[in-house]
């Protein structure tokens, strides 16, 4: 008899996704691999490269993210309804921290949860990520549009005319 089934019969749990993605993390096959990695339910592999612009502006609203106190993340990686989701940037207060602390991927998603738009992406997906996002925890989700320079915020009660939290966005895409 084998141990591993020959085909993924049913979405995998939380904690078989947790532990398919941690072993990608420590992979060297994995070390070098330009863009972010994330799982579906299935655990099959999604990919996205990302543009130099993209990168800039996850580094530059991580940072004014920083001013909240607790943690600022580019590229951080939560389990939830929908997989491994991997946020461009993500906020955790100190207490989110306290609880969960560097656990990879997180079990519950971090407090602010933001996707910087890229051409690839769809409405769609957008959507199905702003919902598991909250069901997982979050309690806002973030859409930055580079092109048109804009952000779209979202709550558990959908959009949201601004954020709760007092972060500077002026000239953020400057």
């Amino acid at each position: 008899m084998f141990e591993d089934p020959e085909v993924v019969e049913a979405p995998l749990s939380s904690e078989a996704l947790g532990e398919r993605y941690r072993a990608i993390c420590e992979d060297p096959c994995y070390a070098n691999v330009p863009g972010k990695i994330e799982l579906d339910v299935w655990g099959r592999m999604l990919m996205s490269p990302a543009s130099s612009y993209h990168s800039a502006l996850q580094v530059e609203l991580a940072s004014r993210l920083k001013a909240l106190g607790g943690r600022a993340f580019v590229e951080v990686s939560m389990v939830t309804a929908a997989g491994v989701l991997v946020s461009d940037v993500g906020w955790a207060s100190a207490e989110f921290m306290a609880a969960h602390g560097f656990e990879t991927p997180y079990t519950r998603a971090l407090n602010i949860c933001v996707e910087v738009v890229s051409p690839s992406n769809s409405r769609k997906e957008l959507r199905e990520k702003i919902a598991a996002y909250l069901l997982a925890g979050a309690k806002e989700v973030w859409l930055a549009y580079p092109k048109s320079k804009r952000f779209e915020f979202y709550g558990e009660h959908g959009l949201l005319p601004k954020s709760d939290y007092p972060v500077d966005l002026t000239n953020l895409f400057a």
